[in-house]
């Protein structure tokens, strides 16, 4: 079966003069396989009578049209957003007192399917003309199978609550201090404990319009849990928040698990692992169409998703598999010193922080890692020049590249210019090391002010890479990518640093990404909001034990794939690795 996406927020008939119509083979023999649409004046492909040449996707300039073939199985898609729009095939299946987690790509339909499943979004099952719920049409799809059942309970009054993805919208629909907000909608009697385990207790007073993105996110998640209902949908509950918020958000959403349904869609991989009883894998095309896996146990299907292969279904959705090497294992020779810094001190009004000197060298990546609020940013900052410390100036003539943790789109241009006024070009080397890594190539034409989240993370931190340095700054270059984009930023920072005679800081909360990327690590440590303390440069073992003994959790590494694993609270293993000191993997 062939199916035709039109991308139209990149399509630009005006700028190419309907380049898809005029090199249509069909078209020209008279067929009316592309035609434009009277109102929108953008172009119409008719899926029944193209012909899959795919002239007009290499000759559309801003790589706007996707002609995909599918399987004949996959005849009728769950729902469809328009003519020639994003398509979602298949459901995950939601089962009482567990945690479903759902793992893929963005743009493949998971925010899609949870809006599905908890009767936000009406499914059209591809009926564009129709516009009522059909429950003979919806019993039909279903039929025999475990959703049947869920949607004849959905129909029938079991309440689905949600926990949305774009938590900065928040203070648009609500207003108010937290305290006032939560004490409303607190119907099951639980705001309290809640409050307390995820340290908003300091927050309670503050107005709503004035929380930042990890407070607002810990609002939407308390708010969530507090309502009553029967399924509960968290939509990437950790963005924002630091290993230590992840982990107890984790922790309380399995708590949840024990009495009601829980559908989770998360990219922090350890999370994730963590909280889940089992996974669905969402893969497809970003922006065309996605499938939805067979569920299968937590292990097996993030090993799944790594291998970008089902041996079920005998599908390969990834040329690549993603692997792990075991980068914090081996003992690294550290190159020639490149920056030396003393110990720093930084106050600001009600905060402190504390840095102890240490050395940066040649080709060696540093992680940085700790609970938000104690000083992370503001030591790069320091770092980069844009702050000084109280006790002393960094003197130095080495060059810094700094990717900022708050990305500004004050740039006037598109991406390609942007790119050009750093150092881009249009070279395949170029394209091959930055551009495709961080597939920036359908966005290279589009302003910078109008691209989402996810492609103004990837783009800065190409602006970052580009530039000619000896010291690159990243701040949370994670955040708003997904897992694989995750994976690529981490193998480009590794490859670009290795390769060279420079040096990378990266202040990351991902335990995944900094277990990958890093060679050595810096711990913070300190009272949020009120003091921050920084070690020095730390091996690996060292510094991640201390890390994790503080958050007290223990992690081991898949047999399988190498990726780190967090041990189940209270389990056989954890008691073990916390027993004898080893929270950070334990030696073989």
């Amino acid at each position: 079966m062939r199916i035709a996406v039109i991308e139209y927020d990149k399509c630009k008939p005006k700028k190419c003069g309907y380049m898809c119509i005029k090199y249509c083979p069909r078209v020209r023999m008279g067929d009316e396989t592309i035609t434009v649409n009277k109102e929108t004046k953008k172009p119409v492909i008719s899926e029944e009578l193209c012909v899959g040449c795919g002239i007009c996707v290499h000759k559309c300039p801003f790589g706007a049209i996707h002609i995909v073939n599918l399987p004949e199985e996959l005849e009728t898609p769950v729902h469809q957003y328009g003519e020639n729009s994003f398509r979602l095939y298949r459901l995950p299946v939601p089962k009482e007192n567990s945690v479903l987690g759902i793992i893929g790509s963005n743009g493949t339909g998971k925010t899609t399917a949870i809006k599905i499943l908890s009767g936000e979004i009406v499914p059209n099952f591809g009926d564009l003309n129709s516009e009522r719920f059909d429950k003979g049409k919806m019993l039909e799809y279903f039929r025999g199978s475990e959703l049947q059942s869920y949607f004849e309970k959905l129909e029938s009054g079991i309440k689905a609550i949600m926990k949305p993805q774009y938590v900065d919208k928040i203070p648009k629909v609500l207003s108010g201090t937290v305290e006032e907000i939560i004490e409303k909608i607190d119907e099951r009697g639980v705001s309290e404990k809640l409050i307390k385990t995820l340290d908003m207790e300091n927050s309670m007073e503050k107005d709503i319009k004035n929380l930042s993105g990890g407070e607002l996110q810990r609002v939407a998640i308390i708010a969530a849990m507090s309502r009553e209902g029967d399924v509960y949908y968290f939509d990437e509950p950790s963005s924002y928040l630091d290993i230590y918020q992840r982990l107890n958000v984790a922790r309380s959403i399995r708590e949840l698990s024990k009495e009601k349904t829980v559908i989770v869609v998360e990219h922090d991989l350890a999370v994730l692992d963590y909280l889940s009883d089992y996974i669905h894998i969402i893969y497809g095309v970003p922006g065309v169409y996605g499938i939805v896996s067979s569920p299968m146990g937590v292990r097996v299907g993030i090993n799944t998703y790594l291998e970008g292969y089902l041996k079920d279904e005998n599908v390969r959705f990834r040329d690549q598999r993603i692997e792990f090497d075991v980068l914090s294992d081996r003992h690294k020779k550290l190159g020639n010193p490149i920056l030396e810094y003393p110990d720093l001190i930084k106050s600001f009004e009600g905060f402190e922080l504390k840095v102890e000197g240490g050395v940066l060298h040649e080709k060696e990546i540093i992680g940085i890692i700790g609970p938000n609020a104690t000083g992370k940013s503001t030591f790069v900052k320091m770092l980069a020049g844009v702050e000084s410390p109280d006790n002393m100036e960094i003197k130095t003539d080495l060059e810094i590249a700094y990717k900022p943790q708050y990305i500004k789109r004050d740039f006037d241009g598109t991406v390609r210019e942007l790119l050009r006024s750093v150092g881009g070009d249009e070279s395949g080397y170029y394209r091959s090391e930055i551009i495709k890594p961080l597939q920036l190539e359908n966005i290279l034409d589009s302003n910078v002010g109008e691209i989402s989240g996810g492609e103004l993370q990837r783009v800065a931190i190409a602006v970052c890479l580009t530039q000619d340095a000896d010291i690159y700054l990243l701040d949370e270059p994670s955040a708003y990518l997904d897992i694989e984009q995750r994976l690529n930023m981490t193998k480009l920072v590794r490859k670009k640093i290795e390769n060279s005679e420079k040096c990378a800081l990266i202040v990351e909360h991902d335990i995944v990404s900094v277990d990958y990327i890093s060679d050595r690590t810096i711990v913070f440590s300190g009272d949020p909001g009120v003091n921050g303390h920084a070690t020095q440069p730390l091996e690996m073992r060292e510094g991640m034990n201390m890390f994790l003994k503080d958050v007290g959790v223990t992690f081991r590494r898949d047999h399988e794939t190498k990726r780190p694993r967090a041990n189940k609270l209270d389990s056989q293993l954890d008691r073990k690795q916390k027993s004898i000191g080893e929270y950070y993997y334990m030696k073989e």
